[in-house]
């Protein structure tokens, strides 16, 4: 009988588990960023197949467009002006406002105005915030309400002002207004 080398079974084994161990490795990096894939018009899902209700982000104020009383549901303090607004994702957005006034006397407007006490939520830097409206996670990013900070702790010069030579330079108290998303048509608010 023949037999067969001892080494054959060895290096059967060598290359076998070489090929395992090359199937287990990571892919290699690809560079970043890469150019954006084209995806044939055919795979994307119908339009039917999109939620039937989706919160829509209110649009960014334009220039010259600053939100009102009305337009927020909140009251705004009688001095604030407006500085920027931000996308707060799920149908929200955050409104910023600058004052000259003390953060103590904002304060004690929103709780004469809204009717309640508010909480400190921190005390340095001072940060009072006033709940307006209940928390729902499925449907809000942030509990609606207003947030008043006072930007001067620490020998803060203040908020500085986002328009360019703009007066004043700073705002010694920011009031940041954080209406409830709209309802979605048929809705009914409870």
């Amino acid at each position: 009988m023949r037999r067969l080398p001892t080494t054959g079974p060895i290096l059967i084994l060598a290359l076998f588990s070489t090929a395992w161990l090359a199937a287990q490795q990571p892919p290699s990096p690809r560079p970043f960023p890469r150019p954006p894939q084209q995806q044939p018009q055919e795979q994307q899902p119908p339009a039917a197949a999109e939620p039937a209700v989706r919160a829509e982000t209110p649009p960014a104020p334009q220039p010259g467009d600053e939100p009102s009383e009305a337009t927020l549901g909140l009251p705004v303090y009688p001095t604030a002006r407006f500085l920027v607004s931000y996308d707060a994702g799920q149908g929200q957005r955050y409104y910023l406002f600058g004052t000259t006034t003390s953060f103590a006397e904002v304060v004690a407007y929103y709780r004469s105005v809204l009717k309640q006490r508010g909480d400190l939520v921190f005390e340095e830097p001072a940060t009072h915030m006033f709940n307006v409206g209940r928390f729902r996670e499925e449907t809000m990013a942030f509990p609606p309400g207003v947030t008043v900070k006072d930007y001067t702790w620490g020998g803060l010069g203040g908020y500085l002002n986002p328009k360019l030579g703009g007066e004043p330079a700073s705002f010694p108290t920011v009031i940041q207004i954080v209406p409830p998303p709209a309802a979605p048509a048929g809705a009914v608010r409870r």
